[in-house]
């Protein structure tokens, strides 16, 4: 599927899990655009937000929220092989989507979202819980952060990444989800560079430096499209 809705700017996805006011202002502060995913829908609706569009197969919008939306603003997609948060993601484009409200309710759903990371290498897909930000790390990433700031990095295949900057360096340490991983490292002050061989690392920090890891991504690179893995 083609970009459907696409935007120059930031787009804030919202999801169907657990979502509040404060996290849903803090993503359309720097993703003016809302979209949501299926019940997602409802979600917006309940914090007082209207979605320019709701993506999805419908089967948990309510029927209440569609007559609030009207069907202009729905994009039904029927597939029933991909989640929501796949659905939504191939038919929107923007330099940097937002994604809230996949996390803290259902673990399948938060699982799924994480997965949708590795399998859009390429794209800025930030998921704030709310209290985390969760990113797939780009080849290398340069913040700078103050110190004891929490850097937790889980892999989701094998890979090496080699850190500057942290309390606990990363050089040759073998990463893989069934043995070594990265959580609850810290800044040891000022900047933290992460280079990674692989798309398939995620890097998870506090939702207090969602602005600082904004203003950083666009000067990261890109994944090769024969990167190890993919």
């Amino acid at each position: 599927m083609s970009a459907h809705y696409a935007k120059t700017d930031g787009i804030t996805l919202v999801g169907g899990g657990s979502l509040d006011a404060a996290t849903l202002a803090r993503a359309l502060a720097h993703a003016p655009h809302l979209v949501a995913a299926d019940g997602g829908g409802d979600l917006a609706l309940a914090l007082g937000h209207t979605p320019d569009l709701v993506i999805g197969d419908f089967d948990s919008l309510s029927e209440a929220g569609r007559a609030t939306l009207g069907e202009t603003r729905l994009l039904e997609v029927p597939q029933q092989d991909n989640t929501d948060f796949d659905k939504a993601l191939a038919a929107i484009d923007a330099p940097v989507i937002l994604a809230v409200g996949f996390s803290g309710g259902r673990l399948d759903h938060t699982l799924a979202a994480m997965n949708a990371l590795a399998r859009n290498k390429n794209r800025r897909i930030i998921i704030d819980t709310g209290e985390d930000l969760c990113l797939l790390l780009p080849p290398e990433l340069t913040l700078t952060l103050h110190q004891g700031t929490r850097v937790s990095l889980f892999p989701l295949g094998p890979v090496a990444c080699t850190s500057q900057g942290l309390e606990w360096p990363t050089h040759g340490l073998p990463f893989t989800p069934l043995g070594q991983i990265g959580t609850s490292n810290a800044a040891s002050g000022g900047q933290v560079t992460l280079r990674c061989d692989a798309p398939a690392m995620l890097l998870l920090i506090p939702e207090t430096e969602l602005a600082n890891l904004l203003n950083s991504l666009p000067a990261a690179p890109l994944w090769p499209d024969a990167a190890r893995g993919q």
